[in-house]
């Protein structure tokens, strides 16, 4: 997208449910539950750039021999980075002992990170520094066994300090920075209660419905007990997606139903979904079961995993991509006045190529009917040269921009750095009829609109167009979230700018002003949960006027050329992706209170000249 939003985290858990001599004689390597996990993790590279880790336990080790181990790195290409010190580890322990890799039981042994259960992790920061001490997995360790705790996941919570409370701890200043260590000192709270009534027989499914019913948020969490159970669990809306594969040979979940059918090769309906408010529970006999672990709510999965975050070859995202292209069909044409024949078709970036295809679709359709439509009204009485060029009309599509993957926007000083974004994308002259062609680009969504402004657009005026269209396959965001994606800052949204600017020119500026001494009475009476004050921002205007005075603002002053922007309705959104109709960044409707009260605090932050996150 234009402007990117700030990625989702993705998880990898693997439990191998055979002797690692078995994967030697079936795969030819003991390897393989290493070799999935990389794999799996590469899959969903899309979610995390800022760092990467791994966890594993090992089962049945000798007492006194340590049986979890973890690494974690945020250098560039950090999994690869992982894998490689990985791999240098195997190939030191094979220089004194070559025939390792053909006794299960000696690399089990000396290798640190061939263990039965296996944890994997992609960071995007939401929260906290860009530090490896950040990075998941978190462990917990401890004297006894069943009280030792990986734990990694992708999720936000908007109650930690409630959580710190709630099991008597005064969070570090590295605590207070991480949802993950707060969720972290929950689960491992009620671990050791469990452990202190039930010793003989530690209960996974207590701990986590005492747990997950203080967490408010979206998440996907996978953890490995000492032990040797394991488990991944999903939030009660269904927030954040979580999938599942089950065979003789492993156990495995992830975020992305992709990931793991191109992993182990298999087919879509053997990979299911991990329902709402359950967890996979697994057992350190290798045994398994699903769980409920909180009573599931209305489902309100992220509509934005099929706009943006899931890679797109999965079949159901490809379809749903496709139709959020097609749904805008209709009101480009309607913008363009029907004029095909002077209008060049493009996307950018490359994320946004599947609903590009969607929305030329919709094109093509339209254009057969005007082809069906003229050459049956001429009957019989037809010029043949006419004919055929009506039968060989087609749509016009160009590659107007070219991303140039050396460059690399690293300067931070603001002129310097416009300036630079400018020449990321490289246009393709002569690619449209100067003067007299519209040009069309789809975008997935568009978020503060900088990268439009400073870029995009200038790029493409430069081209000479009649007029320049922008066209989002998702709505206007114009809330935070709160569930997973770093988006907390409501001046960030060039949607939330625009309403200000049309309250400010129709005198309507006093609104403001009532809804924060709203929110700072909420505040004070404890009530900032109870609604969306934000909502009464937009309710003066209509979503094409708030479109209109977008498109003003993210056309340069020194840009003669008219620019549009159209969105894509929240209708047709519901329409395009029926089962993620978790929409609270378009429309405001929070699944939890606890998004009400970011919001809320979010305004509160704005009014009060405070660039800081919402929570």
């Amino acid at each position: 997208m234009s402007d990117p939003i700030k990625h989702e985290c993705g998880l990898a858990f693997i439990r191998l449910r055979k002797p690692f001599s078995y994967y030697l004689q079936q795969y030819g390597t003991v390897m393989y539950g290493l070799n999935k996990l990389y794999l799996l993790m590469e899959k969903q590279h899309n979610r995390g750039q800022d760092g990467a880790g791994i966890a594993t336990i090992k089962l049945n080790t000798e007492p006194g021999y340590p049986f979890m181990h973890r690494i974690r790195s945020i250098q560039n290409m950090a999994i690869a980075d992982l894998f490689r010190q990985v791999s240098e580890e195997i190939a030191e322990l094979e220089k004194y002992q070559p025939e390792l890799k053909k006794h299960p039981g000696l690399m089990k042994g000396n290798m640190r990170f061939m263990g039965e259960l296996l944890l994997g992790h992609l960071r995007y920061g939401t929260q906290g520094r860009n530090n490896v001490e950040f990075c998941h997995p978190f462990i917990k360790c401890h004297t006894i066994p069943a009280l030792n705790l990986a734990l990694a996941g992708n999720f936000n919570l908007v109650n930690t300090e409630e959580l710190f409370a709630l099991v008597n701890i005064e969070p570090g200043v590295f605590q207070k920075q991480s949802d993950l260590a707060a969720m972290m000192e929950v689960v491992h709270h009620f671990l050791v209660k469990e452990d202190e009534q039930h010793p003989e027989r530690l209960d996974i499914v207590n701990v986590l419905r005492k747990s997950a019913s203080l967490f408010d948020g979206g998440y996907h969490v996978g953890g490995l007990i000492g032990n040797g159970d394991g488990f991944v669990m999903r939030d009660a809306h269904g927030i954040r997606p979580s999938y599942y594969y089950i065979s003789d040979d492993i156990i495995v979940a992830a975020s992305e139903r992709a990931a793991i059918r191109t992993t182990f090769n298999v087919g879509e309906s053997e990979v299911k979904e991990l329902m709402p408010g359950h967890a996979l529970i697994v057992r350190a006999d290798g045994s398994y079961g699903i769980e409920q672990i909180i009573e599931p709510r209305e489902r309100k999965a992220c509509s934005f995993e099929r706009i943006y975050f899931s890679r797109g070859n999965d079949k159901k995202i490809y379809k749903e991509r496709i139709a959020l292209g097609n749904h805008l069909s209709d009101h480009v044409l309607k913008a363009i006045d029907h004029d095909l024949k002077n209008t060049v078709f493009s996307f950018i970036p490359n994320t946004a190529e599947v609903a590009f295809y969607g929305l030329l679709k919709g094109m093509e359709n339209y254009l057969n009917k005007i082809k069906v439509q003229r050459i049956t009204s001429w009957g019989k009485d037809y010029d043949e040269e006419k004919l055929a060029e009506m039968i060989n009309r087609r749509i016009r599509v160009e590659k107007i921009a070219n991303k140039d993957v050396k460059m690399r926007t690293f300067i931070t000083e603001d002129v310097s750095r416009n300036e630079l974004v400018q020449h990321v994308y490289d246009i393709t002259y002569g690619s449209i009829k100067k003067g007299e062609d519209t040009v069309v680009v789809i975008d997935d969504s568009i978020v503060r609109g900088t990268t439009l402004r400073e870029s995009i657009i200038k790029m493409l005026s430069r081209l000479e167009p009649k007029r320049i269209i922008i066209v989002s396959s998702a709505p206007q965001i114009r809330y935070p979230d709160c569930y997973g994606i770093d988006m907390s800052k409501m001046n960030d949204f060039i949607a939330f700018q625009a309403a200000i600017i049309l309250l400010k020119e129709q005198k309507m500026d006093y609104i403001l002003q009532d809804l924060y001494n709203k929110c700072r009475e909420m505040e004070r009476n404890n009530q900032l949960h109870t609604e969306n004050v934000v909502r009464g921002v937009y309710k003066p205007f209509t979503a094409e006027g708030i479109s209109k005075k977008i498109a003003q603002l993210i056309t340069p002053p020194d840009v003669t050329i008219p620019v549009d922007v159209i969105y894509q309705t929240i209708e047709d959104l519901h329409e395009s992706c029926p089962t993620n109709t978790g929409d609270w960044y378009f429309t405001g409707n929070y699944p939890t209170p606890g998004g009400n009260r970011v919001v809320n605090k979010a305004f509160i932050n704005f009014m009060e000249g405070k660039n800081i996150r919402g929570y």
